[in-house]
């Protein structure tokens, strides 16, 4: 009877050792639907993370420590996409890198999961187990992966992995902010689904507090860039004004001073700095379509300015997103190329859903078949 007493003690300290790490309540409350996993950190040291099961329950669990090798279960909406996320240190990508042999560019999910996994996987870029294999080359994603869409939340968790698996196969995956990004982080909720807004609801808190410095995504997103530089080409959400460009500030500071105000206010970024005011002013960064728009109200680039820009920023090509077109279209004799197109209704026309680059060459990428030379 020893061995039964040693055993049932054995599993009575089991028991209480997990009540020590972790606290679950579950709580089922309607207008709730598949959202998460949001993970939180408190001043102690203890992680809550909260997610709505496909159940439609709210699953908020609280660790004082993180048991080893914890990953995060992510599913899509309807189930049909599932995948687990260890967490990784985070680091700010650098401004300006080599090119790689290959990279390619596609902008604005918006929570188009199915689109998204569509054409990463047509171009070599992850296989059916979501995990990297582009080996040593790159994924630059220029913005807005918030709003519109249901699946909000596996596409950024898709992002932070690949970035790590990229990194130790000696490539690189690039998620860069946009204007829904700067939008969603000030808790503007304009375009964000309903659900979303019930979960923060449901916890009685601001949809925003689910993302603040305190969050493991709102650490991520805040050390991510808003202008980069790959080889010969600028990458940008929306464009660049001749008047934010002249007022001289480098890559790096605009990426840092974004960094520190863009869980601000409106008003609190205007107080911050001249700069901070400027990068989300509609001839910001975020904002400014004028680049590849010729209507008087968006006050558009002229091809001296543009040359001006290219010239400030020692590059070759800007690319941008933000601005939807039917098809991937280039401005400026080839200097400026909108990759920005509906994600959804070109996956099902068989129409170009962004750039590959190689050295010099350009080529459309689609979700089915082979890349065709970009003119």
């Amino acid at each position: 009877m020893k061995w039964f007493r040693e055993y049932i003690f054995f599993l009575f300290f089991l028991l209480c050792s997990g009540l020590c790490i972790a606290q679950d309540k579950e709580k089922q409350q309607d207008g709730l639907s598949v959202d998460g996993p949001y993970v939180m950190y408190d001043s102690t040291g203890g992680v809550r993370v909260v997610r709505v099961d496909e159940r439609g329950v709210l699953r908020d669990t609280v660790y004082a420590d993180l048991p080893a090798g914890f990953t995060l279960e992510v599913v899509s909406e309807k189930g049909g996409h599932r995948f687990r996320v260890p967490l990784h240190p985070i680091e700010r990508s650098a401004w300006k890198t080599g090119q790689k042999e290959k990279t390619l560019i596609i902008s604005d999910p918006h929570g188009d999961l199915e689109s998204f996994i569509s054409v990463l996987r047509n171009n070599g870029v992850i296989g059916k187990d979501y995990n990297w294999k582009f080996g040593k080359n790159q994924v630059i994603i220029i913005g807005d992966v918030f709003d519109r869409g249901k699946d909000v939340l596996p596409i950024f968790w898709l992002i932070y992995k690949l970035e790590q698996e990229a990194r130790e196969a000696g490539g690189v995956m690039t998620f860069m902010l946009g204007n829904h990004e700067e939008m969603v982080l000030r808790n503007n909720l304009k375009y964000t689904r309903g659900k979303y807004k019930n979960l923060a609801d449901s916890l009685g808190m601001k949809y925003a507090d689910l993302w603040h410095g305190n969050s493991e995504l709102g650490r991520w997103l805040r050390s991510r860039n808003l202008m980069q530089i790959v080889g010969n080409n600028l990458f940008v959400h929306a464009g660049l004004s001749k008047e934010f460009t002249g007022m001289g500030n480098s890559v790096m500071e605009v990426n840092e001073e974004m960094g520190r105000s863009v869980f601000l206010d409106k008003e609190e970024r205007k107080v911050l700095s001249a700069l901070s005011d400027s990068i989300y002013c509609d001839r910001g960064p975020f904002w400014f379509r004028g680049m590849v728009k010729d209507d008087e109200k968006y006050r558009p680039s002229t091809p001296a300015d543009v040359d001006r820009i290219l010239s400030r920023y020692g590059v070759g090509r800007v690319f941008v997103g933000h601005t939807i077109f039917d098809d991937v279209t280039s401005f400026f004799d080839g200097k400026v190329v909108a990759v920005n197109v509906n994600n959804r209704k070109n996956r099902e026309a068989g129409k170009g859903r962004g750039i590959l680059m190689q050295g010099d060459k350009l080529y459309v990428v689609y979700d089915k078949g082979k890349p065709r030379e970009f003119e």
